[in-house]
């Protein structure tokens, strides 16, 4: 989370809130347990636990997260209202119904300004679903009774109980800028004025129904901070209808900033403009910063407390678009009409993708960013670098906020030309090329080369194979030589045979070698832990040595035949998954040994998982042991690099990988999204 919310916390199940602890409340008389059962009856058949896929964009990469929230099915189609930080940016949403049964959900439309997501269900065959109903938030009295219901910490459906405390709830203006409430660059705060009740809400309250003792739903609960805020469902109801009818929320914009007026100023009505957006209609119009605005559209305008800023923008944001709307301002003592016409709000923020040929997190410009980087909206902006990735390594390297303008002359005005440029520009065999990228960076046009593709990851040399003998061993020190009873005695203490019917079967667990070919191993101290082998290796393989060994109180010559040594656990061949963002290798020896593995144990060993991946989302974890891909056998790693491949070809829905972690074997599923 941003430093924005440090004064108040969202309650999905990923950013459970602080401090709220069940209240004790004295038992409920009678006829307030009937007025409880009988709004519960209403509502309750409707709630659903929401379990997502969330995505976000950070240092180049889009990161995935298992978060969990709450809904309401508000038609009998499958509708369900929630928030947006719950299930707006997403890859996958699965509901669970009070039933207990599980239902996959897609994203009609979504709208961070209010914070609200309408979600559709899609039962196996077409039904009607149980549909609550919303009521009056303005009808709301501070003392009233009403009910959260939700699935806190992404446990079942449960309901809390508690009284209005606040019903014009705004964040205290004493830490602004701070505890400004920021989703996908949206002010949340700027239209909504919470309900503050004090039911006890927890991580995965969020976007859950707030009910009135009818069974209505009131509010959508959003926030903690001590008290719980909950969206009005004026305001809810509202935003839902416009996702419904037109998949999105269509808002008017004049690009006036109105604050609170100055106590000092001498006001008591109107509303101060603390200034307006250049080239905005206010702008044009000739609002000018220090103007009282007195009407808007015929209507008074009050804004002497924060309260009321929120219904003012509300209010600002119905205005007709594309229509002359008359406003009465006061300016120097004077009063004036001024006639500004609105237009369509943009949103902030465009959506984020990551181009892993570049190494960067990028979006398109919108009317909002532009004008904070002061350049037109032809080009595409970068919004996170990957550290060691093309972007970073080229020089001059990219940078977050560059904007990049064009790829080996070609101009690049949008996120799809960029996309399609990089998809034209890389080897279809794998590799890499050069591209000439030009960006510009505060006001700077600049040029850089960037080196796309990848090469995958090469087989790592092989070292030398020396002579081995096949046993583990720990150096006989002092203290151990003295506790044995061959006090003044060096050399090392055999603690396992790797392999007792071949070159070694002469050895037993618990002889001391001393000697080789009548050499002393001088080993006594820990730091002498390789010299037995470095002896060793000093001999060619298929070698005949002997070895003088101390054995149950007497001194015997154990003849042995010098193996080879096997390939180090850094030798094996590698694979790196780029979708699934995993990476696995061949077993080695010492593997087999540390993790007991019989000899004829197929699989490849997961290397590693990079957080933010499916592989980490499914739960693959590094040290498994993959043994099969959607039933086929991953007997090496070229054997899960050619079904990886057919995999990526096919898109399927899920993977299913048979995983051995430790003595345990289970099946791990990783869900898929394909861009």
């Amino acid at each position: 989370m941003r430093r924005s919310l440090s004064v108040f916390v969202l309650v999905p199940v990923l950013a459970a809130a602080p401090g709220t602890a069940t209240q004790e409340r004295a038992p409920a008389a009678p006829a307030e347990s009937a007025a409880v059962a009988s709004a519960l009856a209403k509502v309750a058949p409707s709630l659903v636990r929401i379990h997502v896929v969330t995505i976000s964009h950070q240092d180049g990469r889009e990161l995935k997260r298992e978060a969990s929230g709450s809904g309401t099915i508000i038609t009998p189609e499958g509708h369900v209202i929630t928030n947006h930080h719950v299930a707006g940016r997403t890859r996958s949403i699965v509901c669970t119904l009070p039933t207990r049964e599980e239902m996959p959900a897609e994203v009609v439309g979504t709208d961070p300004l209010s914070d609200i997501t309408i979600l559709r269900l899609q039962p196996p065959t077409p039904r009607k679903l149980p549909a609550a109903s919303f009521g009056d938030a303005s009808k709301l009295r501070v003392g009233d009774r009403v009910l959260a219901l939700g699935s806190p910490l992404a446990l079942s459906q449960s309901v809390t109980m508690g009284i209005v405390s606040n019903t014009e709830l705004v964040l205290p203006a004493m830490s602004w800028p701070f505890n400004r409430m920021t989703l996908d660059g949206e002010d949340v705060g700027s239209i909504v004025r919470w309900i503050g009740h004090d039911a006890p809400i927890f991580g995965g309250n969020s976007g859950g129904p707030l009910v009135n003792m009818d069974g209505e739903i009131v509010g959508i609960n959003e926030i903690s901070m001590g008290l719980a805020g909950a969206i009005p469902s004026d305001l809810a109801r509202e935003v839902a209808e416009a996702i419904l009818r037109d998949g999105r929320v269509r808002r008017s914009w004049i690009g006036l900033e109105v604050q609170p007026l100055l106590t000092s100023s001498g006001h008591t009505r109107g509303g101060l403009i603390g200034g307006t957006i250049a080239g905005s209609p206010a702008d044009q119009a000739g609002f000018e910063s220090g103007d009282v605005l007195l009407k808007l559209g015929g209507e008074d305008v009050t804004v002497r407390f924060a309260e009321e800023v929120p219904p003012f923008n509300q209010r600002v944001m119905r205005l007709p678009r594309g229509k002359p709307v008359e406003a009465t301002i006061l300016r120097d003592g004077n009063v004036r009409t001024l006639k500004v016409v609105p237009v369509e709000r943009e949103s902030v923020e465009a959506p984020v993708s990551e181009l892993s040929a570049l190494g960067v997190a990028a979006s398109d410009l919108t009317a909002w960013s532009a004008r904070e980087l002061r350049r037109s909206r032809s080009g595409v902006r970068i919004r996170s670098v990957r550290q060691g990735g093309p972007a970073a390594e080229a020089r001059p390297e990219l940078r977050d906020n560059d904007v990049i303008v064009a790829i080996d002359g070609a101009a690049i005005r949008t996120l799809d030309e960029l996309k399609r440029a990089l998809e034209r520009l890389l080897p279809p065999e794998g590799g890499r090329t050069q591209a000439l990228v030009a960006f510009e960076r505060a006001g700077s046009e600049l040029l850089t080369v960037v080196e796309l593709g990848r090469d995958g990851l090469e087989d790592p040399g092989l070292e030398a194979r020396k002579a081995w003998v096949p046993v583990a061993v720990q150096v006989l020190t002092r203290e151990l030589a003295q506790q044995l009873g061959i006090d003044g005695r060096t050399g090392v203490r055999v603690t396992r045979v790797l392999e007792p019917e071949g070159t070694a079967s002469g050895l037993r667990v618990g002889d001391v070698i001393t000697a080789i070919d009548g050499n002393p191993v001088e080993a006594s101290q820990p730091a002498d832990a390789e010299l037995f082998a470095t002896m060793i290796r000093q001999y060619r393989i298929g070698a005949r040595v002997e070895l003088a060994v101390l054995r149950e109180g007497g001194q015997i010559t154990v003849p042995v035949t010098l193996g080879m040594s096997p390939r180090l656990p850094r030798e094996m061949k590698k694979y790196e998954d780029p979708h699934f963002e995993f990476r696995v290798r061949d077993v080695a020896a010492a593997d087999r040994l540390e993790a007991r593995l019989p000899a004829d144990q197929a699989g490849v060993l997961v290397d590693a998982v990079r957080e933010g991946g499916w592989a980490a989302l499914g739960h693959l974890a590094e040290g498994d042991l993959l043994l099969d891909i959607d039933g086929e056998p991953a007997v090496d790693v070229r054997a899960v690099q050619e079904k990886m491949a057919r995999i990526a070809e096919a898109r399927p829905a899920a993977v299913v990988f048979r995983v051995r972690r430790g003595i345990r074997t289970f099946f791990v599923e990783l869900q898929t999204s394909w861009k």
